[in-house]
């Protein structure tokens, strides 16, 4: 009696994934405890950046009483950005990041407040400055890790993020909620992608700590 083909199909698939299990295991343990710790405290990092970046900003627009509480905790995530690279490239580097950091986040609060202003010359000069500070967080990266942190990748990556959150903040504060929720989601994914790289660099310039 013959067998109807779809059974046929369905043995012949769970005998092609049953091959691939191990395979994929295989590549999974392949990454170290401490290479998976890394990349998901990466992660943890730059989501806190973004997410209360978020919230400062909904906050700001409306005039919230937990301004004041929501920025100290997004100051709060630069010092732990900082901290987190100090066992890879001292004290020194990890406080001039945080340094660097902060002023990316007091960058943006002085944007937004010639954003709201409606002040054309504070706005180009907070802009301004608040580019050029990303320019140097960038760079300050590269020095760090040249090999796995191209200068023209940071600076894309750190542009990419600037433009996308003051896309964000413009929305929010005309009213734009859907589209700033939409930026919101494109800032995320953003954020991932960087953390990513970050964690990866690491890893590559430091393989002897991951193994």
């Amino acid at each position: 009696m013959r067998r109807p083909r779809i059974l046929i199909l369905a043995a012949g698939t769970a005998a092609v994934l049953a091959l691939a299990a191990p395979v994929a295991q295989g590549a999974h343990h392949r990454e170290s405890a401490k290479q998976v710790a890394l990349h998901d405290g990466m992660r943890k990092l730059w989501e806190d950046h973004i997410t209360w970046t978020r919230l400062a900003i909904v906050s700001f627009a409306v005039g919230l009483p937990d301004l004041q509480a929501t920025e100290d905790r997004l100051l709060r995530n630069q010092a732990d950005i900082g901290d987190a690279v100090k066992p890879y490239y001292g004290k020194r580097a990890g406080d001039r990041l945080t340094a660097l950091l902060r002023e990316h986040i007091l960058g943006a609060v002085a944007l937004l407040t010639a954003a709201k202003a409606g002040d054309p010359a504070q706005i180009q000069q907070a802009s301004d400055a608040w580019y050029r500070n990303a320019n140097q967080i960038a760079d300050f990266l590269h020095t760090a890790n040249p090999r796995n942190w191209p200068r023209a990748e940071m600076r894309a990556m750190m542009k990419t993020h600037l433009d996308q959150t003051l896309k964000e903040a413009q929305d929010q504060l005309t009213g734009n909620f859907a589209g700033s929720v939409r930026d919101y989601d494109a800032v995320h994914r953003h954020i991932l992608e960087m953390a990513d790289m970050l964690s990866e660099g690491l890893v590559k310039q430091f393989p002897r700590r991951f193994r």
